[in-house]
């Protein structure tokens, strides 16, 4: 399936009908009278979220969503039928915005939530709307009114509660497919990743957690530099972070350093969301170096350091634990919602009975 996270499109409500100019020509009815219905109200355009759908690939292949016009009013008093709406169906976590003002118009984050971004014409109105004492036989009608046409420029955000980074060739997708049954593209080279993949983690309690492995984080990120612009939006959505650093390397710390500084130049709340720093690839490393590399990383990041090999699987439990302990500390935070509690970005949340260094 192709990954498609932007697309423009137009949409079309539909134009409501015209009224009708009609009178009454029934035997016995001697007075006769304007009979000309209403006609009917236009569709509208509504966007509808959809938990089935991933990508915005659909409009790759179709640009211009139009909803039916209202039918025009008939004899006998008889109202034109209504256009039927548009219902376009996109990912949950679509934004809207008008493509030609820039307008934000609505987040899409939740399954049949629904965005009306093109109103239906009104109806027109026939003569028997018109009718009063002092008009007996009025022929004057209305036109429908034109529905409303809109272009949107629409930009999907995954919605996933824990985001993997890194740099390129760090582990992440490893790490995915370790921890869930998402099966990525791995290989031993920069860039295997082009696109984010999830994968669903099961907690002990049944349900369960969304996990984004965002790919082609490189220094100069943010400013359009590798991939990594392209993915970096996804990381908003989140709220919580595994940052997976590349034990082999000769200097883990700089690649720390890297996407800390990529994350603070994009900004938007990312160098606020707790992280989880754990170093990777450990069972290829002498154990002298390791201690070294995990000190090292440790003072940079001013927390624990959890130690992983994704290959061999080695502390994914010890991780999935940290993980789902910070979610919950962070859901009660969210509830309680006491400004006088602040945790530091990088502080790991002790998990019941077991300490920090295991």
């Amino acid at each position: 399936m192709q990954f498609i996270d932007r697309a423009t499109v137009a949409v079309k409500a539909g134009d409501g009908g015209d009224g009708m100019v009609a009178f009454r020509r029934e035997k016995y009815v001697p007075a006769g009278g304007p009979s000309g219905g209403n006609g009917g109200k236009g569709g509208s355009a509504i966007l509808v979220a959809d938990a089935n759908l991933q990508t915005l690939l659909d409009f790759q292949f179709k640009r211009l969503y139009a909803a039916e016009p209202g039918a025009k009013g008939g004899p006998s008093n008889k109202t034109g039928r209504s256009g039927n709406d548009a219902l376009i169906r996109v990912p949950c976590g679509t934004i809207v915005f008008d493509a030609d003002t820039e307008e934000f118009l609505g987040d899409l984050t939740e399954p049949g939530q629904q965005l009306c971004v093109a109103k239906g014409g009104a109806n027109g109105l026939g003569n028997a709307h018109f009718l009063s004492n002092r008009n007996r036989a009025p022929e004057k009608m209305t036109l429908g009114k034109p529905g409303e046409e809109r272009r949107l420029q629409l930009e999907l955000k995954l919605i996933a509660e824990v985001g993997i980074i890194g740099l390129p060739n760090a582990g992440k997708s490893t790490l995915i497919s370790a921890l869930s049954s998402a099966r990525p593209k791995v290989a031993n080279y920069p860039f295997t990743t082009l696109v984010p993949n999830l994968g669903v983690v099961r907690r002990p309690s049944g349900d369960g957690v969304v996990f984004a492995d965002i790919p082609g984080l490189i220094e100069g990120a943010h400013e359009g530099v590798g991939l990594g612009y392209e993915f970096l939006r996804h990381i908003e959505r989140t709220r919580l972070l595994v940052h997976l650093v590349d034990g082999s390397e000769p200097d883990p710390v700089a690649s720390y350093e890297a996407i800390q500084a990529e994350l603070s130049a994009y900004d938007r709340g990312l160098p606020d969301k707790l992280q989880i720093v754990a170093l990777n690839k450990v069972d290829a490393i002498a154990p002298e170096e390791l201690a070294d590399k995990q000190q090292a990383l440790q003072a940079a990041s001013g927390g624990e350091v959890l130690m992983l090999s994704a290959v061999t699987q080695l502390g994914c439990d010890r991780l999935l634990r940290q993980v789902f302990a910070s979610l919950e500390h962070l859901k009660a935070d969210s509830e309680i919602a006491d400004p006088a509690r602040q945790s530091s970005p990088n502080a790991l949340i002790p998990t019941p009975g077991l300490p920090l260094s295991q």
